[in-house]
């Protein structure tokens, strides 16, 4: 391509050349109206910005109002004061750490009077906070429950003999006389039983669930193991391992290992052999034993 073949590329048309000269024009305006004309003048004047003006001068004269008025207080136990409501109270330092101190020896001031003896606060201020002192009602009525009798319920000072009924003989009616077992803890209990053909020892219960260690206890005193049941014991050494997983303390995986160790070291001669097993109920091997012959 020559000279002037590129000459000719380079000739603009007369719109092209209009078009040009206007886009350097507009380019020239804006740069002047950005340097000479100040858009402050237009923010301050929005419209916008006054409405919000005026909204945060209303919400600036009702945060005045609000401090401006008397805060309200409401009755309060004189033994829970905290270090903040005591400041706002009126009370110095000394005097709440006194109150704290005090509060520590598990004491209880049970009247004004008590109060500004440990606090040490003025007249002044005990004044204005005796009217919110609220203490207990049986600080109130303390003349009364000195008066109390308690000859008049000698009744319940006389022990009631208690009857010891072998657990594996109770019925319902019996379990629900215990305080705390009701009809839904007494049935667990006799499905307890019958799973394990009976009961060989009280810890047992512990295995019921519900029982808390208050009603075991009660349990305790008014049941026992008197007579061994009568057992269908598990050979330990010739039960197939349906029959082992089947025995309530054997779960699937533990009567797997009981099967592979009888296979591999021979018959069982006691417990202490099986305690050996990985996941046996050590704990539980005293009254396991006794639902097992070797």
């Amino acid at each position: 391509m020559n000279f002037r073949q590129q000459i000719v590329f380079l000739k603009f048309t007369k719109q092209q050349r209009i078009g040009i000269f206007s886009l350097f024009a507009i380019i020239i305006i804006l740069q002047l109206v950005y340097f000479f004309v100040d858009f402050n003048s237009f923010k301050e004047n929005s419209p916008d910005k006054q409405k919000w003006l005026a909204l945060q001068t209303e919400v600036d004269s009702l945060k005045l109002i609000k401090s401006n008025e008397r805060q309200v207080m409401y009755p309060f136990n004189p033994n829970f004061i905290s270090d903040y409501k005591g400041y706002k109270l009126g009370m110095s330092v000394v005097e709440i750490d006194r109150l704290l101190a005090f509060r520590k020896r598990n004491k209880f001031v049970n009247s004004a009077k008590e109060f500004q003896d440990v606090t040490k606060v003025s007249d002044s201020l005990l004044n204005v906070m005796t009217p919110f002192f609220k203490f207990p009602d049986w600080v109130n009525h303390k003349k009364d429950s000195k008066e109390y009798k308690y000859a008049s319920n000698s009744a319940f000072a006389k022990k009631e003999k208690i009857t010891i009924i072998d657990i594996n003989q109770a019925v319902q009616e019996d379990l629900i006389k215990i305080s705390g077992i009701g009809e839904a803890i007494s049935l667990r209990i006799l499905t307890q039983k019958e799973k394990l053909g009976g009961f060989v020892s009280m810890e047992q219960l512990k295995e019921v669930w519900g029982l808390s260690p208050e009603v075991i206890l009660n349990l305790n005193k008014h049941f026992a193991v008197i007579k061994m049941p009568s057992l269908k014991k598990i050979d330990i050494n010739n039960a197939s391992l349906k029959e082992l997983s089947q025995f309530y303390y054997f779960k699937q995986d533990l009567a797997r290992q009981i099967v592979k160790y009888r296979s591999m070291n021979g018959d069982f001669k006691n417990i202490e052999d099986l305690i050996k097993i990985n996941s046996f109920p050590v704990e539980k091997a005293n009254f396991i034993s006794l639902y097992l012959s070797f």
